[in-house]
Order: structure tokens, then sequence, then C-alpha cells
């Protein structure tokens, strides 16, 4: 589920996108060697090694709901991949927002879900890990597939045309291990969450050529005490049990505003599918993708059966 609140408090002067970096040149891509899909020449199996000659160390590190960790690489946001790795040092997830997949079967980034369809047929529905049989929407903004020996989410855009806007390749060791839909709860999950659904909004920015947003730990905090609210008290709202509105709780946490936002998002597996589910929503899209906007934070809580709160608050400074 996924909710939007948003107030002006001074009209944006100019709602054109700037320019676009052209110093920002895109990566030679090539098609894969042993894999259906590459990602920025990659591939699920390949070593750490070889990614980090090519990319460098990565920017953030962060746990995720498989009891693994997202290394993200990226170039102030352009070029953007997170990549999991194994206890052996090889690449056993991949997730990019940017186009650069290639594949041997002519996938690619802003296919239509119908065109999708024709090289993959139609997505599976369940996951069976045990003796339980997990249940995946098939009506949905994505599409799951077994592709070699991964699972590949394909991420769509209604507000483009159904388009491809992301994808997701883990590999099958990775998801049959991971426990239920969710992952199991944790302070380092917490931070993990935020500081992805973080990036994955600046990732998205400099797709629009906007600029890049910057972390505000205080209203990441007023965030944070909303997620768990919501979380512990069984609900899911802007206003809180006490009608406080969110300027309420960002006004009694002395921060200054002239414009704000706020996006929630509740249930979905991970922040992939939080992002993603967003920017499905035209009022949280449009959050996401306001020029004027300067800080964010991200606050994250879990409730009892370990299912995520996740709380945006976008803001500009008086």
């Amino acid at each position: 589920m996924i909710i939007n609140f948003e107030q002006w408090i001074q009209p944006s002067p100019n709602d054109s996108p700037p320019a676009e970096d052209e110093s920002i040149e895109k990566p030679a891509l090539s098609k894969p060697d042993s894999q259906t899909i590459s990602v920025y020449n990659f591939e699920i199996g390949e070593k750490k090694a070889e990614v980090e000659n090519s990319l460098g160390s990565p920017q953030r590190i962060t746990a995720n709901e498989y009891g693994s960790k997202w290394h993200a690489y990226h170039d102030n946001y352009h070029h953007f991949i997170m990549i999991s790795y194994d206890e052996n040092e090889l690449i056993n997830g991949i997730y990019t927002n940017q186009d650069l997949i290639t594949s041997k079967n002519g996938f690619q980034m802003n296919m239509t879900k119908e065109e999708v369809t024709e090289i993959f047929g139609e997505p599976i529905s369940a996951i069976r890990k045990g003796i339980t049989n997990y249940q995946y929407a098939t009506d949905s903004n994505y599409a799951l597939y077994e592709v070699d020996d991964s699972y590949l989410t394909v991420f769509y855009d209604i507000h483009e045309n159904n388009q491809v806007t992301a994808i997701q390749l883990i590999g099958k060791e990775l998801e049959l291990n991971k426990v239920g839909f969710y992952g199991e709860k944790s302070a380092a999950l917490k931070e993990g969450f935020e500081f992805q659904l973080f990036d994955l909004t600046n990732a998205e920015r400099v797709n629009y050529r906007l600029p890049t947003l910057t972390w505000d730990d205080p209203v990441r905090q007023t965030a944070r005490d909303h997620s768990a609210d919501m979380a512990v008290n069984n609900y899911f709202g802007h206003d809180n049990l006490k009608g406080e509105s969110p300027f309420d709780r960002m006004n009694a946490d002395d921060i200054l505003f002239r414009t704000a936002g706020e996006n929630l998002a509740y249930g979905q597996f991970s922040s992939i599918f939080a992002h993603e589910g967003l920017m499905n929503s035209a009022g949280h899209r449009k959050n996401i993708l306001k020029e004027d906007y300067q800080l964010l934070g991200v606050g994250v809580a879990f409730n009892d059966d370990n299912q995520p709160y996740f709380t945006e608050n976008f803001y500009t400074k008086r």
C-alpha cells in the first residue's frame, strides 16, 4: 500500500529540468558471455574483483532483505548499479534502474510489457521454498521470471506506457534461502532500506536530469519516528493517531522548511519494490521528481510480521 502527502508552501519558480550533463558518457556495453542478461557488462556468477577493477570501490554498502549486502556503484548517481556477492565473492544479485542492460535475446530497457512478454512469456506466479509456495501478483507493475539460474524481476512504469524502468536479478540460491517474503528485521536492515531508498531516488532523479538530493539526518529521525508509530500501532496514514500531520511533526522536530512533502509505503518486499511502487503513483512520483526539493530523509520500521513501513520526508530549507 502506498499513499502520498504534499503541500506547496511557495510556488515553484521553474518546473523545467536542467540541461543534461553531457560530461557523463554512457559506458560501452557488450552482450553477455554466458548468462542471458548482463548489467553494466556483469553477470550473475562473476567475481567481485572484476567488478571493482572496472568500477572501483562501492559508494555505499548496505544490508538487504536476503541477509546479504548491496554494494552501490555510480558516478554521482549516473550509471547506477547495486550488486550483491556471496561468501566466495561471486555476484549473486544485481539491480539497476538505468540503461545498462544487454542480453542475448533482445531484452532491453524501455521495452513495453508486451514486448517483454513476447520474449519471456507469461511471468511466474509463485516460488516454492521447502513446503511453502510463495504467491506473487501477476497483474501488478512488475513481472517475475526464471532466467538461467536466477529470478528476474522486471519493473514497469505505468506513466511511460508500461515500459521497463528497472530490473533485479537474484540468484536462485540467494532467493531460496531468504526467509519468507520480507527477510528478517534488524537494525542493519532498517538502515539499509533507508539508504537504499535514498540512493534509488537520486538515481531516478538523474534519469530525469534533475539535481540530486542531500541526505538529512534530522528529518530522517522524523521519518523513523512516524514509521515506528505506524508499525507499533497498526495504522497507515500521514496523520498520526494524535491528529498530527507531517508538517506538525517536522515543526515539532525543528525542521525549518519552505516546501515539504511526504511519501509513505507499506508492505513492499524491499526498498527496491517500495521505490518502484512509489514511481507508479502520480503523487509520489511528483515528490520524487520535484526539482525544488533539496533534502531527503528516509525512515523505516518493521511490524511483528517483518513487514516494513517506509516514510520519505522531502523538503527545501526556509
